[in-house]
């Protein structure tokens, strides 16, 4: 996607001289906001049979102000969901909210871990209600959308990576036509969907609730969400895990984070051909890393000459192969429907990578989901507007790293040609009353790298940091593994932390 006005070398426009007054008036606004919320309360009702939540989960809604430096100005309404603790009025501890990433992703969900009996959580489940939420701009919270749905996963796309400058020039001009796109379609909201605003939003959720402190899990960019909660709320927090941690420095938010993901990618990539390899019984793609990576070289090719069904090219290659480093549970599952495609039946890939027309809410959501994601990540901090400096900068990675990175380079693009002002990034810190945060991550995590978990240990004094060592899936608290989840769970209930970090062994390795 892409840009005709890149050639500019200015940066992006900044409300990063946003004057300290502004940060006063969003401040209030936001107190405002949240004894409003406390006083209303949540009208908890069954809810809306299309948003395939069962009993006993009850849903509602919370308002709050577009803009927090106008607490009385335009209003959106938040979509929560909770299902009660399972415990005795002596195990209840409050409520515990849930963001699963993104950013736009729905937490709407989770209360579904107790419906569903998932047996890693039933513990915290006795003690809290679980309490999930979209954020602003996500899917009943007053979505956002950018282009048509349908047009939005239709297959199939140009190859990410360039053959020449002219196919250069094609995505950067659908990349400015998507940013130009949002603006159309969403441009009340866009100046607004900002980490700090969702971080503002579920402040007001946590008054609604009538809780005096906030509970939260958070994984990949909730763990951001959680980071610049802490920072602005710190006197607010009870308990708070961040599992598989964007990297908060403020040199990272968002370009940078970008970057480093094509690095990380590539690396587990590896790691799940090699595992593919030790398994050539099942998957016959080769007996080595370098046989099977060559299998991916031709399958490529292939797909880029004669798109697989007419719908799968490069691109709906890449974006289906990726949940294999992004997932454990996908390891298998992907190398099946390769498997099958090798041995002469294609449908299980093409079924796998091509987007299902048919599917209207799922389309819905997949567009709306990349809206959030670059609308916040355009509007959250600078971004190089110079072509000269993405060209530069994706080309040389691109080299060693070629998995992920044209690909990951042409969805963020739009960013370089966005309508609205930005924010500098939160300099995230540990305030007064924060206490100890528990952070857990895996070694070769690749949506967010591991220095991320480090960077944001040393920033929040007194947290303690679980490492999951010589494993790689994003998102570690929802898995299996004795020694972590014992140690979650010890902390969602008692609020204590070992004395010292802790190095796990890593969960079942897949098997096929």
């Amino acid at each position: 996607m892409t840009a005709t006005l890149i050639v500019s070398a200015l940066a992006a426009p900044t409300a990063g001289a946003q004057s300290r007054h502004d940060r006063d008036d969003e401040a209030r606004g936001a107190t405002i906001a949240a004894a409003r919320a406390a006083k209303a309360g949540i009208d908890w009702q069954d809810c809306p049979a299309d948003w395939g939540l069962e009993k006993p989960i009850k849903c509602g809604w919370v308002t709050v102000p577009v803009d927090y430096a106008h607490p009385n100005g335009k209003q959106i309404k938040i979509a929560v969901d909770r299902i009660a603790a399972t415990g005795t009025p002596q195990e209840k501890q409050g409520a515990l909210l849930y963001n699963p990433g993104g950013p736009g992703g729905s937490g709407l969900r989770f209360p579904r871990r107790v419906t569903t009996n998932n047996k890693i959580w039933a513990n915290a489940a006795k003690a809290y209600d679980f309490v999930g939420f979209d954020p602003r701009g996500v899917g009943h919270s007053a979505p956002i959308s950018c282009v048509d749905p349908t047009e939005f996963v239709k297959g199939p796309k140009p190859d990410p990576v360039p053959d020449s400058e002219a196919d250069k020039l094609a995505q950067r001009k659908a990349a400015a036509a998507y940013a130009k796109g949002c603006a159309e379609k969403s441009g009340d909201l866009l100046p607004f969907m900002t980490t700090r605003n969702t971080v503002r939003d579920l402040d007001v959720v946590r008054a609604a609730l009538g809780e005096k402190k906030l509970n939260f899990v958070g994984v990949s960019y909730g763990t951001y969400l959680g980071a610049v909660y802490g920072t602005m709320y710190p006197d607010h927090v009870r308990r708070m895990v961040v599992d598989s941690v964007v990297n908060p420095a403020k040199s990272n938010i968002w370009y940078q984070a970008n970057l480093e993901q094509d690095i990380a990618f590539e690396g587990r990539l590896k790691d799940w051909m090699t595992w593919v390899a030790q398994h050539d019984d099942a998957y016959h793609l080769g007996k080595t890393y370098a046989e099977v990576q060559q299998q991916w070289v031709t399958l490529r090719a292939a797909a880029k000459k004669n798109p697989l069904g007419g719908k799968v090219g490069p691109a709906e290659l890449i974006n289906f192969f990726q949940s294999a480093p992004y997932y454990d549970s996908s390891w298998a599952p992907v190398a099946e429907a390769w498997s099958a495609y090798a041995q002469g039946d294609p449908q299980p890939l093409i079924d796998g990578a091509a987007a299902d027309l048919t599917d209207t809410a799922g389309n819905i959501a997949s567009e709306n989901g990349n809206a959030v994601y670059t609308a916040v990540e355009c509007a959250d901090a600078p971004w190089p507007t110079s072509w000269k400096k993405w060209d530069r900068d994706n080309s040389r990675l691109h080299e060693q790293y070629p998995f992920m990175t044209w690909a990951n380079a042409w969805m963020n693009l739009p960013c370089a040609t966005w309508s609205t002002p930005r924010e500098r990034a939160t300099q995230v810190k540990t305030g007064k009353g924060l206490p100890p945060v528990l952070i857990v991550q895996s070694e070769r995590d690749a949506a967010t790298p591991y220095a991320g978990a480090v960077e944001l240990h040393k920033r929040f004094k007194g947290s303690r940091l679980i490492t999951e060592r010589n494993a790689g899936s994003h998102g570690v608290t929802n898995l299996v593994n004795s020694c972590i989840n014992p140690k979650v769970e010890t902390y969602l209930l008692t609020g204590k932390v070992d004395s010292q970090d802790v190095t796990c062994d890593p969960h079942a390795t897949p098997q096929p």
